[in-house]
């Protein structure tokens, strides 16, 4: 079944090559309309009943969050999208939806249009989202992520997560008061979605956070970063150039 999609950013150009893009690479995808204005798909989507949302975060007059909040019945799946790559939209990624970053990668469209389920019309936890954008729009300075589990999501702020650690297809993040949780996300997921000014990959079982929990680098036990609570991550030797890199940014 097709996912009716409808396309909404204030530039033209930018509807026209996403347009152009869904239809060679995502043949799922049909666009059934293209808005440049939240006034104006307000009434599309009214028309049209999509199953799902290219939405442009920002857009003048009101934008792409606001649209959102206008709508009682969000029986719809949305896409962001945006040129910026702020920390809050990253938790987004890791939650219940996905954004894209202008310039398009079609493979990251790719993905995240595969997501989309026709049969289950909305697969957006509204929720979750505006406890996020809530933070994102105040300019929150905790940084935050939220993270998949049984029940729900946990939404962890960034300065207290020490490191995390594959476990086959889950990550375990350890926090700083010494509690740790399960995340159905792969750790490759996570490096995508973390801020690299905040963590760094250092084995590929291994990402820590570089900024706040980092206490020593010792080279002479066979590079070890040391954590702040004692934890002993080891780092890769491919990783020792990009890692000492990043340390010396702090």
């Amino acid at each position: 079944m097709a996912i009716k999609t409808i396309i909404i950013d204030d530039e033209q150009n930018a509807r026209e090559n996403l347009k152009l893009i869904l239809t060679d690479f995502c043949k799922d995808v049909e666009v059934v309309a293209e808005a440049g204005s939240a006034e104006e798909a307000r009434a599309l989507i009214t028309e049209h009943k999509p199953n799902l949302l290219f939405l442009d975060i920002n857009m003048p007059n009101e934008d792409g969050f606001e649209l959102l909040a206008s709508i009682a019945e969000k029986n719809f799946s949305v896409i962001f999208i945006t040129a910026h790559n702020q920390f809050a939209l990253k938790a987004l990624k890791a939650g219940a939806i996905d954004y894209i970053e202008k310039p398009i990668d079609i493979e990251d469209l790719q993905t995240a249009v595969s997501k989309i389920k026709v049969e289950e019309g909305s697969t957006v936890d509204f929720e979750m989202i505006k406890t996020l954008l809530d933070g994102y729009k105040n300019e929150r300075k905790a940084e935050t992520i939220a993270v998949p589990t049984l029940s729900g999501y946990e939404i962890l702020k960034a300065e207290d997560i020490v490191h995390l650690e594959a476990d086959e297809s889950y990550t375990r993040i350890f926090l700083a008061d010494g509690s740790k949780c399960v995340s159905s996300m792969t750790i490759a997921r996570y490096e995508k979605v973390l801020d690299v000014n905040t963590f760094f990959r250092v084995h590929k079982s291994h990402i820590i956070n570089t900024k706040h929990h980092l206490k020593e680098f010792n080279r002479h036990d066979g590079n070890m970063a040391i954590m702040d609570t004692g934890d002993v991550i080891p780092v890769a030797r491919r990783k020792l150039s990009g890692f000492i890199s990043a340390i010396k940014t702090f």
